[in-house]
């Protein structure tokens, strides 16, 4: 284990009075029993201050996952290209009920946007993209997920952490264990945010007293408005754009470190240009812009601004933070 184990008498005493749990765990092959495990997350979570009521409701029925380890451990028989992953991510229906959104929701969009300084179609695309405008959320119980994940072993610290926040969550009254639903890894709720960035980021957006990320949609948009604008975000201007490159470059220049930016003019002066072949935009005050291509320099590129670096922020994927832009694009 990457941590001392921490067994203390009251939280002995505290699992005694909870009933076993019984689980069939084939798939891992760990020293310890899953109910030996979860007492001792139980002593820790009591060690870390969550109340004793807290840590017996939200462990009372606890479960082991074969299907959220099985989910781990499952990888893509074929990597898609980005060419087949845009329209699979972004088709057209999801294009048009984004747009029904955005207007059924814009007169609260647009405070929360005013508010945080995002714009609202931004907003949009992140809740489209990551649940699909919150009808597709995952229905793990985020305790027995992140219970399962540290238990399974191979990364235990990230995955006990994250339950340990999913715990000070429920111990703060935003919600209640049989409702903390999420993916198998323990992403909740509409955002699907980790408990820690939910700790970190997620905002009351109608004055409630409690966070709810989970049903509460004017609450979903101000966590990721919170998020966005807590990681840098800028909405005087956009993400970035789609170009050419006319003239043969270094593969040393494409990426995102903070040594491979430029100006837009310094681009312009490389060969680089729009979509359409044209130049690019004059500013009156040049801002920095990485060079992209996901897949290689053949494929598809694009000069990506500080905005971007903040969507790799929220998922680290090219893919996930070109999907959100191209769904943001849509909504202009």
């Amino acid at each position: 284990m990457d941590f001392k184990l921490r067994t203390g008498t009251f939280g002995l005493l505290l699992g005694a009075l909870i009933a076993p749990v019984h689980a069939d765990t084939s798939l891992v092959d760990r020293d310890i029993t899953f109910e030996a495990y979860v007492e001792t997350l139980k002593s820790q979570a009591i060690e870390e201050g969550i109340r004793p009521d807290t840590v017996n409701q939200a462990f009372e029925n606890v479960t082991f996952k074969h299907r959220a380890v099985k989910a781990d451990r499952s990888q893509p028989e074929q990597k898609i290209t980005l060419e087949e992953y845009l329209p699979r991510a972004v088709p057209g229906w999801k294009v048009k009920q984004a747009k029904q959104q955005y207007n059924k929701h814009r007169k609260e969009l647009e405070r929360i946007g005013d508010e945080y300084g995002v714009q609202p179609r931004f907003i949009v695309a992140l809740w489209g993209v990551e649940s699909n405008f919150g009808s597709l959320t995952g229905g793990y119980s985020v305790v027995d997920a992140l219970t399962t994940m540290a238990f399974e072993g191979r990364r235990e610290t990230f995955f006990r952490n994250e339950l340990m926040d999913a715990l000070t969550i429920l111990d703060q009254g935003h919600i209640t264990a049989d409702k903390m639903k999420g993916s198998w890894a323990g992403a909740m709720g509409q955002p699907q945010f980790m408990p820690s960035s939910f700790l970190n980021y997620a905002a009351d957006g109608n004055g409630d007293g409690t966070k709810n990320i989970w049903t509460n949609e004017t609450d979903v948009f101000a966590s990721a408005a919170n998020y966005l604008r807590q990681s840098g975000w800028n909405d005087k201007y956009t993400w970035g754009r789609e170009v050419k490159v006319t003239k043969p470059l270094s593969d040393q220049l494409y990426g995102r470190q903070k040594s491979q930016s430029k100006t837009l003019a310094e681009w312009q002066a490389l060969g680089v240009r729009n979509q359409q072949g044209f130049d690019l935009p004059v500013l009156t005050e040049d801002i920095n812009a990485w060079l992209i291509a996901p897949d290689s320099p053949n494929g598809r590129t694009y000069l990506v601004y500080d905005n971007y670096q903040v969507l790799m922020k929220w998922n680290r994927s090219y893919y996930f933070g070109l999907a959100v832009s191209k769904l943001a694009d849509s909504l202009k």
